[in-house]
């Protein structure tokens, strides 16, 4: 069992973190809060907006061969375009994850069906990039 003192937003707390069998367990407990001097009631803050609905993946269309993101990231370069050929290994598109740019590459021959990445756009695990005829 380590021992940490982490301080968020000001507030001070001591966690214990104990690794078992690889997935860490963190208990958390706060500690006593800085004291600060009294300030006037403020006025209650606006409520926030509810966060707006994600939005439906892209699938690819009937037929057509998905090309998913193999990791979060963003799309930096998009190497080609609806209705082009390719054969197996042509770079699609640049994903950058972690610092490293990722070349992801054609999985075999064929054409171009959709683009659905955006250059700059985020990306998740799974999402369609590209779809092949």
């Amino acid at each position: 069992m380590r021992k940490f003192n982490i301080t968020v937003n000001g507030t001070a707390y001591e966690v214990e973190v104990e690794e078992i069998g690889g997935a860490p367990v963190f208990a958390a407990a706060p500690v006593a809060a800085p004291v600060a001097a009294p300030v006037a009631a403020a006025p209650a803050a606006p409520k926030a907006a509810p966060a707006p609905a994600a939005a439906p993946k892209a699938t690819a269309p009937a037929g057509a061969e998905a090309v998913n993101a193999p990791m979060p990231g963003t799309v930096l370069d998009i190497k080609v375009s609806a209705g082009q050929s390719v054969k197996k290994g042509d770079i699609l598109l640049i994903l950058e994850a972690m610092k490293m740019e990722n070349e992801i590459m054609a999985p075999r021959d064929g054409v171009v069906a959709s683009v659905a990445a955006t250059k700059g756009a985020s990306v998740n695990t799974g999402d369609l990039l590209v779809s092949l005829n």
